[in-house]
């Protein structure tokens, strides 16, 4: 099973480097790897461009946004499954996409899902947040539930057939799709019980409180927009999900 691993990046010279060979030194071999670059003004491009030999697909232009950008990788995409790793993310260590694909393939199912810890922007191994998925159940995602997005992983047929990210959703368009995976269309899935991802922690929902603000709206929106009846005490139940995530 061919894996293709996508990477959106911008003005990520910090951290691209050790996101990039987090996907190189896999042990699983059959990986695509595409980054897509927004044009970065600070060097980022010339650090991927340095790795060019061992990336499949680099495509450096101007894009409208983080998800404009994965629908481009997903476009590009030639594996049977397909998963996102942040520029600011790595895995956790060498055996990460053998015990996806090996999941995948056990089980049967169309996507796999696992746990990530949040660390500190400049001491990784200091942990902040640690993100427990758990056992998936349908009626979670109503009491503020969602996996761990770079931790997904979704066989592009599932894309092909009820479409890709939807950009209006500026902040949560990664909660609407897997909103509309696994909860509109009922997608089969499978949990790892382990982390496989280190998020360094201040990404674009939780870097300030307007931010978690607007990311709840778009979840609301979310909803809605897949004909799903939610309680007003939706963002209360999310917000208490974080707070867990923190104390565990």
């Amino acid at each position: 099973m061919k894996v293709s691993i996508i990477t959106v990046s911008y003005n990520a010279k910090q951290t691209i480097k050790r996101a990039i060979e987090s996907v190189l030194n896999q042990k699983y071999k059959d990986i695509e790897y595409i980054i897509i670059d927004n044009e970065s003004k600070d060097g980022t491009a010339d650090i991927i461009k340095s790795y060019k030999d061992k990336i499949s697909k680099i495509i450096i232009e101007k894009d409208k946004g983080i998800y404009d950008a994965m629908n481009k990788g997903i476009k590009n995409a030639k594996g049977e499954l397909i998963g996102f790793l942040n520029a600011d993310d790595f895995y956790i260590n060498d055996n990460v996409i053998n015990d996806v694909v090996e999941a995948v393939t056990i089980y049967k199912k169309d996507s796999v899902y696992a746990d990530l810890i949040y660390v500190d922007k400049y001491n990784i191994d200091l942990i902040i947040r640690y993100w427990k998925s758990g056992s998936y159940d349908i009626k979670n995602f109503k009491l503020g539930w969602q996996p761990a997005h770079p931790a997904f992983f979704v066989k592009k047929a599932i894309y092909e057939k009820y479409g890709n990210y939807d950009a209006k959703f500026k902040i949560a368009a990664d909660f609407e799709l897997m909103l509309r995976f696994l909860y509109k269309h009922k997608i089969t899935t499978h949990y790892i019980d382990k982390p496989i991802i280190k998020m360094r922690y201040g990404g674009a929902s939780n870097n300030s409180f307007k931010n978690i603000i607007s990311g709840n709206i778009d979840c609301l929106r979310a909803f809605k927009k897949n004909g799903i009846k939610v309680s007003v005490f939706y963002p209360i139940f999310r917000i208490i999900g974080k707070l867990k995530q923190f104390i565990h």
